[in-house]
Order: structure tokens, then sequence, then C-alpha cells
């Protein structure tokens, strides 16, 4: 196996259970490892940002499966892959109630500016710049990708007794939510944007000026989707500008570099692309690859193939 990514120690045991594992977190190490021992690869264990291109594919000539923790999976050239026959998967689910909670943690700190509340206490400066921040109760919530942690997010904000309504490419039946036709209108309604898409070209810059714009002054958005669904420079310039009130991000483009303009804004949160990393979270996640593993080389259906390309 080469495993691409960082993994707990417990992970890394049950993974050396069932086969010879290979790190190599960085693109050099891959590259070194597929000249080296490339035909003996036969599984690739990644996470949905790490770039498994075509030409490492190419490298690895008895690649049978990429497993993908989580849902995402846009680093995989799957056009290369489906080409050589090799199967991909993914892990739809197995974090969506860690990534939930994490969304509405960013939103509570972004909204009642709390990290800059806990800094000026700590520094002995009471009550620094006064306590009038908006309240989360009765707001209006709009939802950027109805998916298994987009439900989630509606389903906590509802606790709030929240508003909600979403935006996907198409509605998604039998729900109680009111889809809205564009991202713009959708941010023309919602007081807050919770962004949940997944990344790649289909979704990137979604929300660019004219969304920044609709959500307005007073508004503020949350993404704990991918970074590159999000115009940075436009939301710099929002943010800056008084044009939106406030952001919360998990995930940045070009992460883990940070834009200096972004880390310099005080009406930010910013926290590094974990909101999906909690132990049961990442329990979940080695188990369903062991058993996308376990079946493929059992010769049996995996348990979580990537969808079919529409």
């Amino acid at each position: 196996m080469l495993l691409a990514v960082d993994l707990a120690p417990s992970a890394l045991d049950q993974l050396s259970a069932i086969c010879t594992v290979n790190q190599a977190v960085t693109a050099e190490a891959r590259t070194a490892l597929a000249e080296r021992i490339g035909g003996r690869i036969r599984a690739v264990v990644t996470n949905g940002t790490t770039a498994i291109p075509a030409s490492l594919i190419a490298a690895l000539p008895n690649l049978g499966i990429i497993c993908a923790q989580g849902a995402g999976y846009e680093g995989v050239d799957c056009e290369a892959a489906r080409a050589g026959g090799i199967v991909i998967t993914h892990g739809p689910g197995v974090n969506a109630d860690c990534v939930a909670d994490h969304a509405l943690a960013l939103l509570l700190a972004a909204l009642r500016d709390v990290p800059r509340f806990d800094a000026a206490v700590r520094a002995g400066r009471w009550r620094e710049g006064g306590t009038a921040r908006p309240s989360a109760y009765g707001k209006r919530v709009g939802i950027l990708g109805l998916g298994g942690i987009g439900r989630r997010i509606a389903k906590r904000c509802a606790g709030f007794d929240m508003e909600i309504r979403y935006h996907n490419r198409r509605a998604v039946p039998d729900v109680a939510w009111t889809y809205m036709p564009s991202v713009e209108d959708l941010c023309a309604w919602a007081d807050f944007l919770f962004v949940a898409l997944p990344g790649g070209a289909a979704t990137r810059h979604s929300v660019g000026r004219a969304a920044l714009a609709a959500l307005g002054p007073e508004g503020f958005l949350v993404n704990v989707g991918r970074g590159t669904v999000v115009d940075t420079a436009a939301l710099v310039e929002a943010l800056s500008t008084g044009r939106l009130a406030g952001a919360a991000l998990d995930v940045v483009e070009g992460e883990p570099d940070v834009p200096p303009a972004l880390r310099d804004l005080s009406n930010v949160v910013l926290t590094p692309h974990i909101a999906g990393r909690s132990p049961e979270a990442m329990a979940a996640a080695i188990d369903q690859v062991l058993g996308n593993l376990t079946a493929f080389f059992a010769g049996k259906p995996v348990l979580s193939p990537i969808p079919a390309p529409t």
C-alpha cells in the first residue's frame, strides 16, 4: 500500500495488519516511492485534497484501488483511474456529525467574537470594545450544499429556531427546507451562509463577489466544505471594506498557505481544516477504509464507491 497522508498510530497499526504500508506524505516522496517499488503497490490510501495525479497512477502499474478518507476525493484524477480500471472509494458520512458540530462552533465564535474577547480577558482587559454582538436565535440560515453535512448543519440550526433554506445543483426531495434557485438568491435572503460543498472544478468560486454582496454588511459566512468554493480575493475585499460582517473558515484556498491579508483580518475566525477530526470520526473513517480494502482484495463489491460520473 501507498499511504499518502498522515494517520494516527492506531490507524497505521490497523492498516499494517492487512498489508505492507509504505508512507509518503509529499508529492516528491510519492514519486520516489513509485520509482523504487511502483510495481508492488496495489492500493493507495489518501484524503480528499492530496493530489493523486495521472502521472502517479501511471507509475503504479498494478494499482487496483484508491481509498479516500472522508467524503471528498477531488485530489484524485478520477478520469485517469477509471481509464486504468482502478476502483475509487470514499467515506461519505463518516465525519458528517463532527463537521456539522464544528460548523456551528465556528458560526458562534465569529458571531459572538469569542476569540477576541477570550484574548482580551486573558490580557486583563475586561469587556474590551463592548459586548453588543449579534445573536444566533431566530436568524435566517442559507446552506450551500445539502448533503450529509449540510443536512446535519440544518438540524443543528433548527435548535436555535433559525429559518433554513438551501441551494444545490437541484432540489432535494423529501426535505422540509425551501430550495433557492441560485447561490445569489440564497445569500440575498440569508443572514448566515454555511458552505458545505465538495471541491473541484465544478464548484470553484461558487461564492464570489455577487454572492458576498448579496449576503451583505450584516452577513456571516462559514466554510466547512472546501476552500476553493469561495473566491478568497473577493472575501478579503468584502471583509476589509465592511461589505461582509464576518467569516469563519475551516478551509482556505491554497491551504495550508493562508494569505496574510486573510490572517490579518480581525473579523475572521480560522481553524486548520480540522472540522472532521475527532476520535469518533477518525475511527469511523479508518474502519470504512479497511472495509473497502478487505472487500476489494476478497473480490467482493466495495462498500462505498464514489458516485458514477454524470
